[in-house]
């Protein structure tokens, strides 16, 4: 193979980057998805463009046949099902643009399986776990008091580390302990906090934050040592190393509290329906999977406490 061939090999068609980029502009025109979304997306249909471009295809030229090549692909480079299924999700959204189009005439992602596997339960803490973890950051240092202050309202609401580092100051209510988030697609939802979160929000708003901000214009709650937004992998690097201290030897990253804050809620009788409000989810489904661990948890103290267990 030429030099030109191999260097061609390496990277999609410049008319299938085109074709993805316009998909993608349209999916942010037409469904307001977030960055994070659309990234995957592009990452999805970039990685299919470049195996079918080491195949002489184009995203217009393959069909059923090609597909499903890929996915077999995908199974020997033992590649997680989970992401093959959203990717199948990706390429059925973006043919169906393309047959819609008139771009292409039989959309060959028809009759295409996702690959089975079981449904992965999402890791969480026990309740004395996550005690271990609010109590780590030293909380006579600003930052530990803003960090102490961010767990406690991350498990206090269940929001996305996305929609926490993003608060800002108008979207807390603090006479009525509410707060105003706007997660995926821009959708907007109204989250409780409770008295003892409350209570670190004052703390944090009197004592902390007035030192840390350099712009007396920013509205961020939660600010760096730099006065800025502070970045999720920041935020992830610091409750790493409070897990750390803290003595939890589970994997842990900020999610895990998003996790049991909805484990915790269903396994103290929480509505699945209130749960799945609060997490801002739009399918019951993708909250369903909460009371799975809830039931895994009760069937461990059955077995445990039961004289017959």
């Amino acid at each position: 193979m030429s030099e030109d061939r191999r260097r061609s090999a390496r990277q999609p068609q410049a008319t299938d980057v085109e074709l993805i980029e316009t998909w993608v502009n349209m999916l942010w025109l037409e469904k307001g998805l977030s960055e994070n979304s659309l990234a995957s997306y592009r990452r999805d249909l970039r990685q299919y463009a470049l195996w079918l471009n080491q195949q002489q295809l184009g995203l217009l030229q393959a069909d059923r046949a090609e597909l499903q090549q890929y996915l077999n692909w995908r199974l020997e480079q033992q590649l997680k099902s989970s992401s093959t299924s959203r990717l199948l999700s990706c390429l059925r959204g973006f043919y169906r643009y393309l047959l819609r189009e008139g771009r292409i005439d039989r959309d060959p992602t028809l009759n295409l399986d996702n690959p089975r596997s079981g449904r992965p339960l999402p890791k969480t803490l026990t309740e004395q776990d996550v005690e271990s973890l609010l109590a780590a950051p030293d909380t006579a240092d600003l930052l530990g008091l803003r960090d102490r202050c961010m767990l406690e309202l991350l498990y206090a609401t269940g929001l996305r580390v996305s929609e926490l580092i993003a608060l800002q100051l108008e979207q807390i209510n603090q006479r009525i302990g509410v707060i105003r988030v706007v997660g995926k697609g821009d959708k907007e939802r109204l989250v409780p906090v409770g008295d003892e979160a409350l209570r670190w929000v004052q703390r944090y708003l009197h004592e902390a934050r007035p030192a840390l901000v350099r712009d007396a214009r920013e509205e961020t709650l939660f600010l760096s040592q730099r006065g800025q937004m502070m970045t999720r992998q920041t935020f992830w690097y610091r409750v790493k190393r409070y897990a750390i201290e803290s003595g939890i030897d589970k994997p842990l990253s900020p999610h895990v509290l998003r996790h049991a804050f909805a484990t915790h809620l269903l396994n103290h009788g929480a509505d699945l329906r209130v749960v799945q409000m609060l997490l801002g989810h739009s399918d019951l489904s993708t909250t369903q999977i909460y009371t799975h661990v809830a039931s895994h948890r009760l069937q461990s103290l059955h077995r445990e406490h039961h004289p017959r267990g």
